[in-house]
């Protein structure tokens, strides 16, 4: 094992130790935000000092093994030992490895999504309308809740956009590689002489921020409009003005919300959306600030990026970051997004590692 990686591990260990004191001591809950934080890093730390305690423990057999292969009575039987023991080894390394990774700090969060219709007219809209299903269906295979914080319908059908808040723990990490172009290539149901036509549509996968304190929003640079909504909602909705329009005039970005009755529930979701866009830009400069920083295989998460073709005629769905084509169209429009999002996060952490391999061999 590499020096680095086993002064980590040995860092680590101690740390254990100290948290084990921490929370033990009879004035641990005195502070329950802090014993929380606490007990929350002894759950992330103990597997892999558990783990590092399993590595150990295979040198100690190895050792054991290569002294039996010395002894002529024993070779065959050290022998065997060896081979398996160096194999558990590597096998002990790479989880090692695997779980001292850096963390995403958003990944446990719940998350907005925002598709937005692109090029191809109505064909886009009606494209949204079978993303945003396709997501909600995954998020009920998940056991995930779906709230639609704000919508603009087609009148072809589907949406021109459309914002929705997905609560479930572990959200984020399974779908933060969405975010980019989707290209749809299809008959539409418009086209009498039966040629495929190429829409677009974009999507923004947003980590919901702890609160609206975690960003800071200066009251005079935001403007808060009331108005009337539009659309279905009986006559109360076109009587009161509940939908609220919130502007962060620093960056221009705009966030409507009107599909609650009360102005009040309408705003702190705006507020919300706003937060969570205004946090996405500031990690999005500092990402851009860092130009030693290496772009992962799995895409930028840029907007206008090209991440995926749903090829109907074809019945396939290609990624065209890993170069991976499925052909199950129907499943994953009907939510099955398993392998796709498997693949993406096996994708990213095979860049993670050969990453920090390159660092522990530079160091």
């Amino acid at each position: 094992m590499n020096k680095t990686i086993a002064a980590k591990l040995a860092r680590l260990r101690e740390r254990l130790v100290e948290l084990d004191r921490l929370l033990s001591s009879e004035s641990a809950t005195s502070n329950l935000d802090n014993y929380r934080k606490l007990s929350r890093e002894h759950a992330e730390i103990a597997p892999v000092v558990a783990l590092y305690g399993e590595y150990e423990k295979c040198e100690e057999d190895i050792a054991t093994a290569q002294e039996m292969v010395a002894d002529l009575s024993m070779r065959e039987f050290g022998e065997a030992e060896l081979r398996e023991g160096k194999e558990r080894l590597a096998r002990i390394s790479s989880e090692l490895q695997k779980l001292l990774l850096p963390k995403d700090a958003n990944d446990e969060r719940n998350l907005f999504l925002e598709i937005r219709a692109g090029t191809g007219g109505d064909e886009s809209a009606l494209f949204a309308g079978d993303l945003f299903r396709m997501y909600s269906r995954f998020a009920e295979r998940n056991r995930w809740g779906v709230e639609i914080i704000s919508q603009s319908p087609s009148e072809a059908g589907g949406y021109k956009e459309i914002i929705a808040r997905i609560v479930g723990h572990g959200a984020y990490s399974k779908l933060k590689f969405e975010s980019g172009a989707h290209r749809v290539q299809r008959v539409p149901a418009t086209e009498t002489q039966g040629r495929i036509h190429t829409s677009a549509c974009t999507v923004a996968i947003l980590p919901e921020v702890d609160a609206v304190d975690d960003v800071v929003l200066n009251p005079a640079d935001i403007r808060i409009d009331t108005f009337r909504a539009s659309g279905a909602g009986g006559q109360h909705i076109n009587k009161t003005d509940s939908a609220v329009r919130i502007t962060h005039l620093p960056t221009g970005v705009v966030v409507e919300c009107q599909d609650d009755r009360s102005q009040h529930k309408n705003k702190a979701q705006a507020m919300s959306v706003l937060a969570a866009r205004i946090k996405d830009r500031q990690v999005a400069e500092q990402q851009s600030q860092q130009a030693a920083a290496r772009k992962s295989l799995v895409g930028s998460g840029d907007r206008s990026e090209r991440i995926r073709t749903y090829n109907f005629p074809q019945g396939r769905v290609t990624d065209h970051r890993i170069n991976l084509t499925l052909y199950k169209i129907e499943e994953v429009m009907d939510g099955d997004l398993f392998e796709l999002t498997g693949a993406l996060m096996a994708q990213h952490q095979a860049d993670m590692l050969a990453a920090m391999s390159e660092e522990v061999r530079l160091g």
